[in-house]
């Protein structure tokens, strides 16, 4: 069967079609022209979403959460709200639509109309999922999802990476997990901008909170400091308690001009993530594998130093 033009796809999906939807995020793990081409189309039709970026070690119940939150939005309003959720997994390079390990419940969902969720790797996407995934989210905001929820799998440089692209960003701990040290290590108290303490039907609650507000104290927060939350996402209990804290926080950083900012950041980065990438990969082409591996040969040695090595490499595209 022939696939379909890309530019086909691109309607089908921003006009409603979930399948045509799904083939465009396939195309976007695979990079390559078609997913620039996607890229391309999608882009002028989005940048209205909300997207909200869940993360935490592994075992946190971060799926869990999610699949009571999407239960949440899903109740308020009459079910008008529309939801999506883009759950990132780094580490399998064969997720394609498939739900991955505790994520399997959000099954739930599937014959609701009103919430589309999409399990995601890169597979061969030039710059991998820190720049396939704000791809990914263009595409489900140019699809009308007013909220787009990016769910990782842990609190590796990757997922902390795609979380902390989000306009609000959830970390989600656990009691006795860790100390202050062990977030700081992590990089989770520069990203957060609400803390949620999950499971916290179980002892050592009061210690986690303790810790992560010690770990606040150390740093300076103008326009907000990040909430610390309490949940039990098997019950659902917190769930209404964590919307209302997203909301707010949406609100507050779109009344200060912080979200634009944000936003515009984002896309510098992107931008020069891009430009990174194919300037590496031209030059890789340009310079050929066997010369590269003989300067990290002479690297290896200390016959050559790292600027030196480059300054070779870019010769070639010069």
């Amino acid at each position: 069967m022939r696939s379909r033009p890309v530019p086909d796809l691109v309607e089908a999906a921003t006009n409603g079609d979930r399948l045509s939807l799904a083939r465009t995020i396939s195309l976007i793990e695979r990079g390559g022209d078609p997913a620039r081409e996607v890229s391309r189309l999608m882009f002028p039709k989005g940048g209205s979403a909300h997207t909200i970026g869940i993360t935490g070690a592994p075992g946190a119940g971060k799926s869990t959460l999610t699949d009571q939150l999407i239960r949440h939005i899903r109740s308020e309003a009459g079910g008008e709200r529309e939801v999506s959720v883009l759950a990132v997994d780094p580490s399998s390079p064969r997720t394609g639509g498939a739900f991955l390990g505790d994520r399997v419940r959000m099954q739930d969902h599937a014959t609701d109309g009103g919430v589309f969720i999409r399990s995601m790797a890169s597979r061969g996407h030039l710059g991998g999922l820190a720049l396939a995934t704000p791809e990914a989210i263009r595409a489900l905001d140019a699809a009308g999802f007013p909220l787009v929820i990016v769910e990782t799998v842990g609190v590796g440089q990757v997922e902390i990476e795609v979380a902390g692209a989000a306009d609000t960003t959830v970390v989600v701990v656990n009691p006795g997990w860790g100390d202050a040290i062990q977030a700081n290590k992590a990089g989770l108290i520069e990203v957060a901008d609400i803390f949620v303490i999950n499971k916290a039907d179980r002892p050592g609650v009061e210690e986690v909170e303790r810790d992560l507000n010690w770990a606040l104290d150390q740093t300076m927060w103008p326009a907000w400091r990040p909430p610390i939350l309490k949940t039990v996402s098997s019950t659902g209990e917190g769930v209404p308690e964590l919307m209302a804290a997203i909301e707010e926080h949406l609100t507050t950083f779109e009344k200060s001009g912080e979200l634009a900012e944000r936003r515009a950041l984002r896309l510098t980065d992107e931008l020069a993530e891009i430009v990174a990438r194919r300037l590496e990969a031209k030059a890789r082409a340009a310079v050929g594998e066997s010369r590269f591996d003989d300067l990290r040969t002479r690297m290896t040695g200390r016959e050559i130093d790292p600027h030196s090595a480059a300054d070779q490499v870019l010769e070639s595209i010069s």
